[in-house]
């Protein structure tokens, strides 16, 4: 008889993947979990103990959140990565370094199949399994949400808190929020249930990470960034003079004091890799802080024609962040590019926090391409204004012939 293959779990330790999980088990499946610490405050230790108890071989859970920022959040803000011009991209860049951490795992147990709880609906079935692919072509994948036998017993939550009850898997005993949440250190993102009416707004109650503008302080909180080659490096609070500048305790406060000023929050409806389109509503402090305070050190430190070829590829940098392909050959190529673009955006911008609204106030930066004399209008700086008169010529030469094509055609 054929020994069950092995199967590494991508496990959260919520009502779906814990109902996968037994489903697996009583299947005759051994099963091992693999819990990602993304900074998403939850319990870890609970989470290897419920994974145990549902049935799990072997359960893992490994912190990942330094590996987050430094690899994935920090690239896509030297990136200026925005999908659809709003979404900055939270569970997007997530997916793809939890996947890449499972398939170590199932290397180290010498699994042959790896599995996750993503439904057939969504974006994230794609994430998880393009970075399979890329990096563990040779492993089975295994979709519960796409498996005919699975879908026969659950067609829904329903089916899943009836099993849950039925075979004593422990679940929360808080009532239902009527929307469904996902979360860690550069994001919540919160969609379907209630929010899949377009036009309803948001319950206050939903947020988390970021108060209301009419709750935060009445008063501006003035920061300072440093950034080098487009990375940041350190953050100054110029009203308690406390900083930081450890990648992850960096990101970590914009997060708290970005979400105490009621920054970062977007309501969207985006159009998923799948072909459908979705709203959806998300929290993003310090993501939000460091987009803005990054494209502003750009202005005074970027080449003009580097920066406008580079924003002419942000949109598709964006778009294979979110269809999952970060392991992909067109990314590696892109990001090359794209930290060659960051040599120079090295400096401090100086802004302000003040209920939602993030405020640029000054940047400087050692390698200005700035130059203050000849951008002056009261004194030449050695510009030569006679200069201005052939270029204009040159340059207005097909608008004259254009012009002229017109007179004779009308």
């Amino acid at each position: 008889m054929t020994t069950p293959k092995k199967i590494v779990l991508a496990y959260s330790g919520g009502l779906d993947t814990s109902v996968i999980l037994h489903w697996l088990v009583a299947q005759g499946r051994q099963v091992v979990t693999f819990t990602a610490d993304l900074g998403q405050d939850e319990d870890m230790e609970e989470a290897i103990a419920k994974a145990y108890k549902v049935g799990a071989s072997q359960a893992y859970v490994v912190d990942l959140r330094k590996e987050f920022v430094t690899d994935f959040i920090f690239p896509a803000i030297q990136a200026n990565a925005v999908y659809e011009g709003r979404y900055l991209l939270g569970t997007s860049l997530a997916r793809p370094l939890t996947a890449q951490a499972q398939v170590d795992i199932a290397r180290k147990e010498q699994a042959q199949t790896l599995a996750h709880g993503a439904t057939g609906k969504g974006n994230d079935q794609v994430r998880f399994e393009f970075t399979y692919q890329a990096l563990a072509p040779e492993m089975e994948v295994y979709a519960p949400w796409r498996d005919p036998a699975f879908l026969e017993q659950f067609q829904g939550r329903p089916d899943m808190l009836r099993y849950a009850r039925k075979n004593a898997i422990p679940i929360k005993a808080t009532r239902r929020k009527p929307w469904s949440s996902d979360a860690n250190l550069m994001h919540i993102s919160y969609e379907a249930g209630e929010l899949e009416d377009p036009a309803r707004k948001p319950r206050d109650s939903m947020f988390h990470m970021t108060r209301s503008p009419r709750q935060a302080p009445n008063r501006e909180t003035e920061l300072q960034l440093d950034f080098q080659d487009g990375i940041p490096t350190a953050v100054r609070n110029g009203t308690t003079g406390e900083s930081w500048t450890g990648p992850l305790e960096l990101f970590s406060y914009l997060n708290q004091v970005g979400g105490l000023n009621a920054v970062g929050r977007e309501d969207m409806v985006e159009n998923r890799f799948v072909g459908i389109k979705s709203r959806g509503v998300y929290e993003t402090p310090g993501g939000a802080i460091l987009h803005k305070a990054h494209r502003d050190l750009e202005g005074i430190t970027m080449d003009r024609e580097v920066m406008h070829l580079r924003d002419s590829l942000v949109p598709r940098f964006s778009e294979l962040v979110y269809y999952g392909l970060w392991f992909s050959p067109e990314m590696q190529l892109l990001r090359g590019l794209f930290e060659a673009s960051q040599r120079y955006v090295t400096g401090a911008v100086t802004l302000s926090l003040y209920k939602g609204n993030v405020t640029i106030k000054g940047r400087t930066s050692p390698v200005s391409l700035y130059n203050q004399d000849l951008a002056s209008m009261d004194r030449s700086g050695g510009f030569d204004p006679t200069d201005s008169t052939g270029f204009i010529r040159i340059n207005a030469h097909r608008l004259r012939a254009g012009a002229l094509r017109a007179r004779k055609g009308g």
